[in-house]
């Protein structure tokens, strides 16, 4: 009965086998089905698929008593190197590298198998042990290495060093690290040199045709016949035969390589050679990426505790990002089918699919936007993509890729001025110059004002511009209209990805004569529905409008300069005026949010203001000569016996120095504001407020000091206008009603004084009557005359706390921000890590905490389910008003080096998984966050992907990058923010920075598609306040010894600085928490005499190579970064200890702690961490600086206020 019942079972199964999948499940079916049957075939292995009677077959002799887990391998000191890379740390995640040397590859059963089968492809479980040793360590003897057992399971295996060296490198990925191959163990050597061959074949072929494009098959076999092998194979020399019989696997691996390399280099797979030889070795091409579709497509087939699933995603978000991740989302079977059913004419990723229509060829002449037909329904013939290009490169040579003419239709062929007959009506307004009208007739088609049309342009090649008639009339000139453009979504930062039938908005219009018009089309405004909150996720796709050619319709307005998308205005027509129309301009129909800086004031032709006392402002520093003007240090000479690395220094330049940080601004009372009056031009003067750090007691005073104080002055300058920057407070501090910490948290613009400072005697000074605040002579604020500028607005209504989701919280320094600008109440945190997750309970005990893969939780929620397996409570449609996160980036970032390899792509896919939940619930605010490269990945791709999914979703939506340093921590990290607003909503600002920064630090402009974009920002030189630096991070943390471990010490003293009085908090908080830090130890000879020190001013590793103290700390050449007290922290502080590298005390000998690590991220030093050492460290360096997210929040916050006001005025 058995028998029959498996039997039964396998025959419709083999009936509806795909081809791609034919081969291997027939060899499976005969062993494992029909061998149970009649006992003739021996039984394979699950896992391996190796004959279990083989005498062949190995296994694994076991690992030596020694050997380490991989966690606690890679911390070995052994393997310790740091990276001097400029550009620094991007993330924690970041994977460290080493080799990996007398190795075995084996099962989960322990069976020696090899690794280029399809195995990994397939999620088999593959381990390996041997000896790791560092990754400049080229000696492949077991000396100086560590012993490591069951490393993985692997991710992913690659080949790479295709640059003409003698060797093909051959690396394993896991979840920890990457690793060189370097030598097979003895048991291991046979199965390793049969796959040598075909990996040493496949480097031939790349590096041959990358040179060498148009050869022949026969030129590249004579390239392969006399190339010697390396010396150590066990085979002498190459032939034809050994090309064909790997030729599937050399193509794989040439397909590999083009995927991995820059979207600008020609693809090596569709060279004539390559083709020959696909076609003479009947090559099947994709059949890894099917292998890896298989896994995908039969998921039962898949041990559940193989890692990270594949995205979840909506509908929406699916069929967006489905060309880009096709390999990393889950495919619907029906869906699939019914897409590979109609033939897909291009990838839509590549750089030739990215570029716009050349408007010259048969093809683009014949489209509508090009003024033709649109019946050809043909590619324009520079825009054939390589990607599919193999398929059809036979049919290619053949086919004439001359279009056939096309019988003539009238108003068809290029675009082009012609002349249009024009009927007048009857029905005019003049206002004595021009003579308007309500509507024309053109070529028999009724012109109305509010009508949408397509204009010629001067070059035929242009596409067709679209416009709304706002006005006509007839002048001098001729017949005219005015044009108010609309821009096409190819022309914005969305490129290619946009919706070809959607237009924006613009602020852009023009005066142009009736004879330009084309023709009338049809532009449709689509308005978000009334339960638009309600609609996500949806399964039925939204059709937005029909293609017939002249059909077209818009959401959004684009702000071209800041890559911002908006809901457009409402206009609203007056009856009195029917012959012009205001639609859609900002410029006419809104209101600026706030004055522009000529309107800051009253102003008058008298040089004398009409306000006797002008409010205090903020100019650039370069606009005043300040008083003592801080100096360069000198350079001075180095002992190169003292420090002999120091030659290898090429720049002056010190990596988190602030030498070359601007000074902050300038703070100054107006005295009078005059216009044409003075020959040179400057137009107002202004009594100076001077910072301590201006004073004879130079920079180090100022460090005790609040960041906001100031000293009254009477020096005086003369200002040019555009040097002030905006409007501030400046109260004495004694007239104050609240205290002074009070005051100053209602908002960076707020400062104040206690005394005078007078230069001439370089003293300090009760301040004068008149210095105190605008008619106030008494206590207390609005004690003396009439309300000046100086009284404070009525208080802003303050809106109820959002119901906030963060997904990828770790610890939860996003919420933690959020907490800070009191924007948010984050109720709901998905973080699959449990010590990040279990730091997150800590500091948010009412939140609910989700230990698990957010794509099954996302599922769950879209099946209906209220709750998941623990019976924790998910959160539902209307409960979500605030969604933030940052995906992991590990595809993103910019160290790292193999960002093509498919397990890097898995994890970019979490941002698909993102923006479905941002899809699904709707909130009102959204915010992703992720590191820099992040804009510019895949040529910024995936950015463009996320923002026509939000705009397509209905959000308003913009995207900047922001530099943490200047918002408040002691650190340079640059970080990429995409931030969303509901229809109705205010899509909030990028908040202006706070603190004064290295200038090298601050490039925060994004190019895409050769076009520069800024945020809103306006501070880019300077701001309000100093540099925040390590000396604020680390000063008043007691002294510890290297290695210390105690997690609850005592302050044993009062803070130093403003910085620390804010980290430390209102409350009396007596016991400091994890203050500790990992042995920073490396094998070296100690020096007893402790006379060597780490240098001021010495960046990583650019000054001595050695540092040795009494605590026996060494550090060899390129080994460890430090910091120094008046420095910034060179990146995050995720390189405080990360596997490859320290970052040293400036002071004291050993690593940095891991409270200071947090408090250089801006933690508060009440906030806990968990776990062991490492874990906290990666859950401070993975995290979002809180004073970022803070900044970012209040911006939220402003636009919830806006909201509230607004609705409250509507009522």
């Amino acid at each position: 009965r058995k028998s029959e019942e498996v039997n039964g079972e396998a025959k419709p199964e083999l009936m509806n086998v795909e081809k791609e999948e034919e081969e291997e499940l027939e060899e499976k079916v005969r062993g494992d089905i029909f061998g149970v049957i009649f006992g003739t075939t021996p039984p394979k292995c699950l896992d391996c698929r190796q004959y279990l009677d083989d005498p062949d077959l190995k296994f694994f002799q076991g690992d030596p008593d020694d050997a380490l887990e991989e966690p606690e391998m890679l911390t070995d000191e052994r393997l310790s190197i740091f990276d001097a890379n400029e550009d620094g740390f991007e993330s924690y995640e970041d994977l460290p590298q080493h080799k990996v040397t007398s190795f075995s590859v084996y099962d989960k059963r322990g069976h020696l198998c090899p690794f280029d089968t399809g195995l990994i492809e397939r999620n088999i479980e593959l381990y390996f042990s041997g000896v790791v040793k560092p990754i400049y360590d080229d000696n492949p003897c077991l000396d100086g290495g560590v012993r490591a057992k069951k490393l993985g399971p692997i991710n992913a295996w690659w080949i790479t060093g295709f640059d003409g060296g003698e060797k093909a490198l051959i690396g394993f990925s896991t979840a920890f690290a990457d690793y060189i191959l370097m030598e097979p163990s003895e048991e291991y050597a046979p199965t390793f040199a049969l796959m040598q061959e075909k990996i040493y074949m496949s480097k031939i072929v790349v590096e041959f045709l990358q040179n060498n494009r148009h050869v022949s098959y026969e030129d590249l076999l004579n390239k392969i016949e006399t190339t010697v092998p390396p010396a150590g194979l066990n085979f002498n020399r190459f032939t034809e035969d050994s090309l064909l019989r790997h030729a599937q696997f050399v193509v794989e691996q040439v397909e590999s390589y083009d995927e991995a390399g820059d979207s600008d280099e020609p693809p090596v797979l569709i060279t004539p050679c390559m083709r020959d030889l696909i076609k003479l070795a009947g090559v099947t091409l994709g059949k890894r990426r099917a292998v890896r579709r298989q896994a995908i497509r039969h998921p039962t087939r898949i041990d559940k505790d193989k890692g990270p699933t594949k995205a979840t995603t909506t509908k929406l978000v699916y069929l967006i990002f489905d060309t880009f991740f096709s390999e990393q989302i889950e495919k619907d079977e029906r869906e699939e089918d019914k897409e590979n059913a109609t033939k897909r004419r291009r990838c839509g990723v590549c750089e030739v699919c990215q570029q716009p229509e050349c408007g010259k060829c048969k093809a683009c002449q014949n489209m509508v936007k090009f003024g033709g037909s649109g019946r050809s329904k043909q590619a324009c013939l520079q825009r054939r993509c390589p990607n599919l290009a193999v398929r059809e490169a036979d049919e290619d040579e053949e086919v004439n890729d001359n279009i056939p003419e096309m019988p003539s239709f009238p108003g068809e062929g290029p675009a082009q001025v012609r002349p249009v007959p024009v009927t007048i009506p009857a029905s005019r307004q003049s206002d004595g110059k021009k003579d308007y009208y309500q509507r024309v007739c053109i070529d028999s088609e009724t012109l109305e004002v509010g009508d949408c049309v397509s204009v010629s342009p001067d070059d035929p090649t242009k596409p067709l511009y679209l416009a709304r008639v706002t006005a006509m009339w007839e002048d001098s000139g001729g017949q005219m209209f005015h044009a108010h453009w609309f821009c096409l979504g190819s022309d914005t930062v969305l490129g290619a990805t946009s919706d070809p039938l959607e237009l924006f908005l613009v602020d852009e219009c023009e005066d142009m004569q009736l004879s330009y018009i084309h023709g009338k089309v049809n532009v449709i405004y689509k308005a978000p529905s009334d339960n638009w909150a309600m609609e996500g996720g949806l399964d039925t796709e939204i059709k937005m409008v029909e293609d017939d050619g002249r059909t077209y319709f818009y959401q959004m307005w684009y702000d071209q300069e800041y890559a911002r998308f908006e809901s457009p205005p409402a206009a609203q027509p007056t009856d009195d005026n029917k012959y012009k129309s205001v639609f859609g301009n900002r410029r006419w129909i809104t209101q600026p949010s706030a004055p522009k800086k000529s309107e800051l004031w009253n102003h008058s032709p008298n040089p004398r203001p009409r306000n006797p006392k002008p409010p205090p402002t903020l100019s650039r520093p370069g606009s005043v000569k300040p008083a003592s003007p801080a100096k360069r240090p000198k350079k001075e000479a180095v002992d190169e016996e003292l420090h002999p690395e120091h030659y290898r220094k090429y720049s002056e330049y010190i990596k988190g120095s602030n030498l070359d940080a601007p000074e902050p601004f300038r703070v100054g009372r107006i005295k009078s504001i005059c216009f044409g009056v003075r020959g040179n031009g400057k137009p107002n003067e202004s009594d100076l407020d001077i910072r301590l750090e201006n004073t004879h007691k130079s920079t180090k005073a100022s460090y005790h000091a609040d960041i906001n104080l100031l000293y009254w002055s009477d020096e005086e300058a003369t200002v040019e206008f555009r040097a002030v920057q905006g409007r501030c407070s400046v109260l004495y501090g004694e007239d104050l009603q609240q205290s002074i910490q009070e005051y100053s948290m209602g908002g960076s613009d707020r400062f104040y004084f206690l005394e005078a400072y007078n230069a001439k005697t370089k003293s300090f000074e009760d301040p004068p009557n008149h210095a105190r605040s605008s008619g106030n002579k008494g206590k207390g604020k609005g004690k003396g005359k009439a309300p000046g500028p100086e009284q404070e607005p009525e208080p802003a209504p303050a809106p109820p706390k959002l119901r906030t989701l963060d997904v990828f919280s770790g610890c939860g320094g996003l919420s933690e921000g959020f907490h800070q600008a009191g924007v948010s109440e984050t109720l709901w945190a998905i973080e699959m890590w449990e010590p990040a997750a279990q730091a997150f309970r800590l500091n948010n005990p009412g939140s609910t905490v989700f230990t698990e893969d957010c794509n099954v939780l996302l599922k769950l929620v879209m099946a209906g389910e209220k709750t998941n397996s623990l019976g924790q409570k998910l959160p539902q449609k209307g409960d979500v008003e605030m969604l933030c996160g940052g995906p992991p980036c590990q595809g993103f970032s910019g160290m790292n080096r193999f960002n093509s390899r498919t397990y890097s792509k898995f994890k970019n896919s979490l941002v698909v998984s993102f923006l479905s939940y941002c899809d699904y619930y709707r909130p009102r605010f959204f915010l992703l966050e992720n590191v820099r490269n992040f804009v510019s990945f895949k040529r910024s791709m995936v950015l463009k992907l996320t923002l026509r999914c939000l705009v397509r979703m209905g959000y308003q939506c913009t995207f900047g990058v922001l530099q943490a340093g200047q918002y408040g921590v002691a650190q340079t990290r640059r970080r990429a923010i995409v931030l969303a607003a509901a229809p109705g909503e205010k899509l909030p600002m990028f908040p202006e920075p706070l603190h004064v920064f290295a200038p090298r630090a601050c490039q925060l402009s994004v190019v895409v598609d050769d076009k520069k974009f800024v945020s809103n920002i306006t501070r880019t030189y300077s701001g309000p306040f100093r540099t925040i630096t390590v000396r604020d991070t680390m000063s008043d943390l007691p002294e510890i010894r290297n290695g210390a471990s105690a997690l609850e010490i005592s302050y044993n003293g009062e803070p130093q600085s403003w910085f620390q009085r804010q980290i430390r908090g209102s409350q009396y908080q007596p016991i400091l928490r994890d203050h500790i830090c990992k042995v920073g130890t490396a094998p070296g000879p100690p020096d007893p005499t402790g006379s060597h020190r780490i240098p001021p001013g010495s960046g990583r590793g650019s000054g001595p190579g050695v540092a040795v103290g009494s605590g026996g700390l060494y550090c060899p050449p390129h080994t460890w970064g430090w910091v120094w007290l008046g420095q910034r922290c060179p990146q995050s502080p995720a390189v405080a200890v990360p596997l490859q590298g320290r970052v040293l005390h400036p002071e004291q000998h050993r690593v940095v702690s891991v409270r200071e690590c947090a408090r250089s991220q801006g933690f508060p030093d009440t906030y806990r961490l968990f776990g062991n050492i490492l874990d906290k460290h990666r859950q401070v360096g993975n995290a979002v600086p809180p004073p970022l997210a803070k900044a970012i929040g209040l911006e939220i916050k402003a636009c919830a206020v806006a909201k509230l006001r607004q609705d409250s005025a509507g009522e």
